[in-house]
């Protein structure tokens, strides 16, 4: 009893946060639930898309529905391009006339949820600066390390790699993001609805309504490690990272990381789709996302096929055991 109701709790409180979030960002429910799948999972998200096409409002939306010390979470942007350096990132030591001494000065990645926009525009120097903050929510600067947030949630942009001034991410970089996604353009109706309202919709956006504490996210964090995954579902994300080092049309697989990063992904997504139980339908909802962008592939052909054929095998094979729930 105890659980339902806690579990009654959470799904409420995941199903406000996708409301207050539709009141601006309008025709794209499934793609916020798999924003919020990842910021349940502890995660961060690569978006890649064509500018213009609501990356920026969402991120923004989303911290401004969290309540942090102050009104809102602690939300910075930081529009990443060639001339960025990495203390423009970290923070740097600045000397104070008052203590005679260095003192050190914080940069914008000390927030609660970080905008990383156009982040393929910066040179890899500037990547690997987030590379610790990213794993391992810290930051280290010569002998001293600094924690984050608790809760330190990264939302990255990017240009599709074909654009001009770009630079491919390195792939301990891509590593680090729990899912890649494509927001892509509204639909015919959404987009009428925005042309329509828009002055509507940027109010709407300069007052968000605050509707979660930091306090409640980090619970639902926490509830998320509650969901149950039965071990036939475990056996299927290994056998899918197994299968991806040994695809001949992969040059680079998945990662243990990679694994790490699935799993919790799926018992998020579970929760956020009010279920205290993972089922095959999510590791085919988010084998993609929280994959595809890890790998390396031959030629065009592998990289819009290979993955997907490794998933279908996997899925087969688990329809034909009938999971049942805990």
């Amino acid at each position: 009893m105890e659980q339902e109701i806690m579990q009654t709790t959470a799904t409420e409180k995941i199903q406000v946060l996708v409301d207050n979030i539709e009141k601006v960002i309008q025709g794209k429910k499934q793609k916020i639930e798999l924003v919020i799948t990842t910021l349940l999972a502890g995660g961060h998200i690569l978006m890649e898309d064509n500018p213009g096409t609501g990356k920026t409002v969402l991120a923004r939306t989303l911290a401004g529905s969290i309540a942090g010390s102050g009104s809102t979470a602690l939300f910075k942007r930081i529009q990443f391009t060639p001339d960025l350096l990495p203390m423009d990132l970290l923070g740097s030591h600045i000397f104070d006339d008052n203590k005679k001494d260095f003192i050190f000065k914080k940069g914008p990645l000390f927030c609660n949820v970080l905008l990383a926009d156009e982040i393929n525009r910066a040179s890899p120097k500037v990547q690997s600066a987030l590379l610790e903050c990213m794993a391992e929510n810290q930051i280290t600067i010569g002998d001293t390390t600094y924690p984050l947030e608790k809760l330190f949630f990264t939302i990255a942009t990017q240009n599709p790699i074909e654009m001009e001034g770009t630079y491919p991410l390195p792939c301990a970089q891509l590593d680090r993001f729990y899912m890649k996604i494509s927001l892509g353009y509204a639909n015919k109706n959404a987009e009428k609805f925005i042309f329509k309202n828009y002055k509507t919709i940027n109010t709407q956006l300069d007052e968000v309504q605050t509707v979660l504490s930091l306090q409640e996210v980090l619970q639902l964090q926490n509830a998320v490690d509650e969901v149950y995954v039965h071990d036939e579902i475990i056996n299927s994300v290994s056998n899918i990272l197994e299968a991806t080092r040994t695809n001949l049309d992969i040059q680079l697989g998945a990662s243990t990381r990679s694994g790490i990063a699935f799993i919790k992904c799926l018992k998020a997504y579970a929760l956020v789709k009010n279920r205290t139980f993972v089922i095959e339908d999510d590791v085919n909802a988010l084998c993609h996302e929280v994959l595809h962008h890890r790998l390396e592939f031959k030629n065009k052909d592998a990289k819009e096929n290979a993955l997907a054929a490794i998933c279908n095998s996997e899925l087969n094979r688990l329809a034909q055991l009938n999971i049942q729930k805990a």
